[in-house]
C-alpha cells in the first residue's frame, strides 16, 4: 500500500511539474524538436475584448424580402456565417451574437484596426438569384430618347440566396480559358433552381453578389441537377477570393453596418492587475485562514490549493478559455470554494480523532464521510453553472464555465491530492501530535 501511495505521490508530483510550467508566463511552450519530432505548442491565455480591447462592430440585416416567420432563422443563420468567416482568419475567440430582431453584435479581441476588421466582415457575400421583372416600372426616356432602368428595376428577387448554396468551385471556360465560377446548391436549392429554370426558359437569370450583377445569362434549358455557372470579367485571383469567400458562407441576408468602435486596452489592463490583486490577497487569506486553524492538514491544503490554482489556470490555456472579467471573477470565487471540500473533510477528521480513533482510521473514515457531502454540494454548483452557461448571455456564460472548471479541479484535488499526502504522513510518530490537528487531545491510542 505504501508502495501505491509513493507512486500516487511521483505522478502527483510530475503533475504539479507539468501545470506550473504551463501556468507560469514565461513558460508555456511545449517543443519535442529536440526530439525530431515536429511538434510545437504555445499556450497562453485568451482575453476577452474587456482586457484586452479591439474592435465591437454592429450590423443591420435587411428584412424586406424575408416573410415574418423566417426572420429569426435568417438572422441566426447569418451569424453562424460570419462567425465561419471569422473564425477562418484566425480571430481568437470572438462573440457574434444576434441582439434583437435585425442587429448581430460582433466583438473581436485583439483586433485593433477597425477597417481591417469591417473589411474581414463585408467581405462576406450575399448571393442572390433573380429573374427578369414582367412588370418592369415605368420609366420618362431622357433626353435622347433612352429609357435606362436599374438592375434592381429589370430583375426581382427568387428566394433563391446564398442560404440554400452548397460549394463553389473554381473553373476554366474550355473554349476561351476564363475562369468561372461552378455553384451547387443543397436539396431544398437544387428543387427552387429547377423550378426557376423551368418557367424561365428563354428568359435571363440574373445573378447578384453583395447587391451587384455578376451575370445574367439567358436560360436556354431547365437545369435539374443543382449546379450554375458565374460567369464575368474576373481574374483568376478574382476568381479564387470570390470562391473562398462563397466557401466560407453567403450570408442569407444583406447587413449593413450601422455602428463601429475601438475598444482600448487601458481600462481591461487596470482590470486584470486588480483582479490578480484580489485574487492573491483572497488566496493569501485562505492560507492563513486553513493553516492557523486546521494546522498540518491546513498546510497540505494550500499545497493543494496551489495546484489546484495552477491546473485550473493550465487547463483554461489548453482548452482556449477566453478570459473575461466575469470569468475572472467566476476563478476567484472558485477558490473560495475549493477549499470548502478541505474544510469539511478536515472537520470529519477532527470529529473522529475526538473519538479516540487512530489518525489512520480517522483519515479514512473522515474522507468517507465527507465524500457524501463534497459530491451533493458540487454537483448542486455544476447543475447551477450549466443553467447560467445554457441560458445567460456570453459575459455569465463566461462566468458558468470558469466556476464549472474550478468545481471539477477543486473536487479532484481535494479528494486525491489531499487525501494522498495525508495518507503519506500517517505512520510517522512526529506527526501525530493533536496539536498538529488543531484537537485539544486525542486519545490515549492515538
Amino acid at each position: 500500500m505504501r508502495k501505491g501511495l509513493y507512486f500516487k505521490f511521483i505522478l502527483i508530483l510530475l503533475l504539479a511539474g507539468a501545470v506550473f510550467y504551463i501556468a507560469l508566463p514565461a513558460g508555456s511552450k511545449i517543443s519535442l524538436k529536440w526530439a525530431r519530432i515536429n511538434f510545437e505548442k504555445q499556450f497562453k491565455l485568451n482575453l476577452g475584448l474587456d482586457l484586452q480591447g479591439g474592435t465591437h462592430l454592429v450590423y443591420e440585416g435587411n428584412l424586406k424580402d424575408i416573410p415574418q416567420d423566417a426572420r429569426a432563422d435568417a438572422m441566426n443563420s447569418a451569424r453562424d456565417v460570419i462567425e465561419r468567416r471569422v473564425n477562418a482568419f484566425g480571430v481568437s475567440e470572438p462573440l457574434v451574437q444576434v441582439s434583437g430582431t435585425d442587429r448581430i453584435i460582433i466583438e473581436l479581441p485583439g483586433v485593433k484596426d477597425i477597417d481591417e476588421a469591417i473589411k474581414l466582415i463585408g467581405q462576406t457575400p450575399f448571393l442572390e438569384f433573380r429573374v427578369e421583372n414582367p412588370n418592369p416600372p415605368e420609366v420618362t426616356p431622357d433626353v435622347n430618347g433612352e429609357v435606362t432602368i436599374s438592375a434592381d428595376q429589370a430583375f426581382i428577387p427568387t428566394g433563391l440566396t446564398g442560404k440554400e448554396f452548397k460549394r463553389a468551385s473554381l473553373e476554366f471556360d474550355q473554349r476561351t480559358g476564363v475562369p468561372q465560377i461552378s455553384l451547387q446548391f443543397d436539396a431544398e436549392g437544387t428543387k427552387k433552381f429547377a423550378d426557376i429554370t423551368q418557367r424561365n426558359i428563354g428568359k435571363r437569370v440574373a445573378i447578384f453578389l453583395d447587391g451587384q450583377i455578376l451575370s445574367a445569362p439567358t436560360v436556354q434549358t431547365a437545369i435539374t441537377d443543382g449546379r450554375a455557372v458565374i460567369t464575368g470579367q474576373f481574374t483568376v485571383q478574382e476568381a479564387k477570393e470570390l470562391v473562398t469567400r462563397l466557401n466560407s458562407g453567403a450570408l442569407p441576408v444583406p447587413i449593413k453596418l450601422i455602428q463601429q468602435q475601438n475598444v482600448g486596452a487601458t481600462l481591461g489592463l487596470a482590470s486584470v492587475q486588480k483582479s490578480v490583486a484580489a485574487g492573491l490577497i483572497g488566496f493569501a487569506i485562505i492560507a492563513l485562514f486553513m493553516i492557523v486553524y486546521y494546522r498540518l492538514p491546513g498546510l497540505l491544503a494550500v499545497i493543494a490549493l496551489s495546484i489546484y490554482t495552477a491546473l485550473s489556470i493550465a487547463l483554461f490555456k489548453v482548452f482556449g478559455i477566453t478570459f473575461t472579467l466575469a470569468g475572472i471573477a467566476g476563478f476567484i470565487l472558485s477558490i473560495g470554494m475549493a477549499v470548502d471540500a478541505n474544510i469539511l473533510i478536515f472537520e470529519r477528521l477532527k470529529e473522529e480523532l475526538r473519538k479516540g480513533r487512530t489518525l489512520e482510521q480517522a483519515v479514512e473514515e473522515g474522507f468517507k464521510r465527507a465524500w457524501l457531502s463534497v459530491r451533493d454540494s458540487n454537483f448542486s454548483s455544476l447543475i447551477t453553472t450549466f443553467i447560467l452557461g445554457y441560458f445567460g448571455s456570453s459575459i455569465i456564460r463566461g462566468f458558468a464555465i470558469t466556476l464549472s472548471i474550478g468545481i471539477i479541479v477543486s473536487m479532484f484535488t481535494a479528494i486525491t491530492l489531499t487525501r494522498t499526502f495525508l495518507r503519506l504522513l500517517v505512520g510517522h510518530n512526529l506527526l501525530v501530535h493533536h496539536w498538529l490537528y488543531g484537537v485539544p487531545k486525542m486519545s490515549e491510542e492515538s
